[in-house]
């Protein structure tokens, strides 16, 4: 019976706000949004706590000003807690924002693991939790981010091609393995090459992230394998020591690199303009600081419990290219968030 009462109540009150709507119209005045001061109210004063991998790179910086962006003008609060690279530090942490107790925590995993008893913790305490981009094997109320089997897909699909006619030697250049965005993009770039027998995968290796590692790896690959076609990579920051490596080596325009990113301009759309890279996979950085916003805004409004539900936006990915990376638009500027 008491959801009956509550439907009837809301009834009621859409139909005297109604009667007062229309009073106010044939008196020819103003009438106050019903639904205004109570978005504001459940908004202002709350925090959200942002826990990035590291600051100081396009994806964090991005991600943080676009919460600030979106969600500071409705009267919250965005704080960054930086562990620069370090998974104890950023354990720590996390502890201490638990503790804190903001409204949301956003957390950037650095692998699939260290997070995922805090993440639990969090919401236990009734702490909404919202992973971008790189999961943790907890789930928690929502994750924002690349569909990264899909990037691997895209990625290995385009080398491939590329390297139709020639000898289809390719390399793999992962990030860190325990990160969920190498873990699932391998699988994308599995299921392509499982369908593609012919070509042969001279090196699969992790440069964590690293692109002086990146750089390194590739160098000893191209002395190795002078007649590789082409290259699949896991993030563009790193690749930029990859693209490296192929250009010392002559080999730029003849070694077909594919990478992923957030989409920033001189990180991607610059970068395959100068043929350092061939294609760059963007998940567009400020589409996913507002879905975040947006998610966050309505997780704290609408009062659902934390961890109650294990919901994902899967952010659309732009395939840049040489035919649309010089285009405006295209690519988002850090300098302008």
């Amino acid at each position: 019976m008491r959801p009956l009462r509550k439907l009837a109540a809301a009834v009621l009150a859409a139909g005297l706000s109604l009667a007062a709507a229309s009073a106010a119209f044939a008196q020819g005045k103003g009438l106050d949004e019903p639904f205004r001061a109570g978005y504001k109210k459940s908004l202002a004063g709350k925090t959200v706590g942002f826990i990035p991998v590291a600051m100081g790179f396009d994806l964090a910086e991005g991600w943080f000003a676009g919460l600030k962006a979106q969600l500071e003008p409705a009267g919250m609060k965005v704080v960054v807690r930086d562990p620069n690279w370090n998974t104890n530090a950023g354990a720590q942490a996390f502890s201490a924002l638990i503790a804190e107790k903001p409204a949301v925590i956003v957390i950037h995993n650095p692998d699939v693991q260290t997070y995922a008893k805090l993440i639990k913790q969090a919401e236990d305490a009734g702490i909404y939790v919202v992973q971008i981009n790189m999961r943790s094997t907890q789930p928690s109320t929502a994750f924002v981010g690349a569909d990264w089997v899909d990037v691997g897909e895209h990625d290995a699909q385009a080398v491939v091609d590329a390297c139709k006619g020639k000898s289809n030697k390719i390399a793999i250049v992962q990030g860190a393995p325990t990160a969920a965005a190498s873990a699932y993009t391998l699988k994308g770039v599995e299921n392509v090459l499982a369908k593609n027998p012919q070509v042969k995968v001279v090196s699969n290796q992790a440069a964590d992230w690293d692109a002086a590692k990146a750089k390194a790896l590739t160098q000893t690959v191209l002395k190795q394998h002078p007649d590789l076609c082409g290259i699949v990579g896991f993030w563009d920051g790193m690749d930029i020591g990859t693209a490296a490596a192929i250009k010392e080596a002559g080999l730029t325009g003849k070694v077909f690199l594919a990478t992923s990113g957030g989409g920033e301009q001189k990180g991607a759309c610059d970068q395959v303009k100068s043929g350092a890279f061939d294609l760059d996979i963007s998940y567009d950085v400020p589409t996913q600081a507002s879905n975040m916003a947006a998610m966050i805004k309505w997780l704290v409004q609408g009062g659902l419990k934390p961890g109650a539900a294990k919901q994902n936006i899967y952010t659309t990915l732009i395939p840049l290219t040489k035919d649309n990376a010089a285009r405006d638009g295209s690519c988002w500027k850090l300098t302008a968030k």
